[in-house]
């Protein structure tokens, strides 16, 4: 599974996105208003949704086509069906 994955990018934004978190728990503490809050709450949101399609680029381009050249359409093609169902509540 390793292959697939840019760990590199995956690890930069994962680390960007616990910084935002821990912004925002500041800003709960510091008093800041709510609206700000939400912008960067979306913001995290974004950002995890954006990690994700990296994540599912990854798996469609190294694991599925593996799969497929290996003659296993069927199950692949069930498996990107419930990733890709999955994957789209999480939005």
């Amino acid at each position: 599974m390793k292959q697939c994955l840019d760990c590199d990018n995956l690890h930069r934004r994962i680390k960007k996105i616990i910084g935002q978190l821990n912004a925002i728990d500041k800003m709960v503490d510091a008093d800041i208003p709510c609206e700000e809050i939400l912008i960067q709450i979306s913001a995290v949101k974004s950002a995890v949704h954006k990690t994700g399609q990296a994540v599912l680029e990854g798996h469609l381009a190294a694991c599925v086509r593996e799969g497929l050249e290996k003659g296993d359409a069927d199950g692949i093609i069930s498996d990107c069906k419930n990733i890709m169902e999955y994957f789209s509540r999480m939005s």
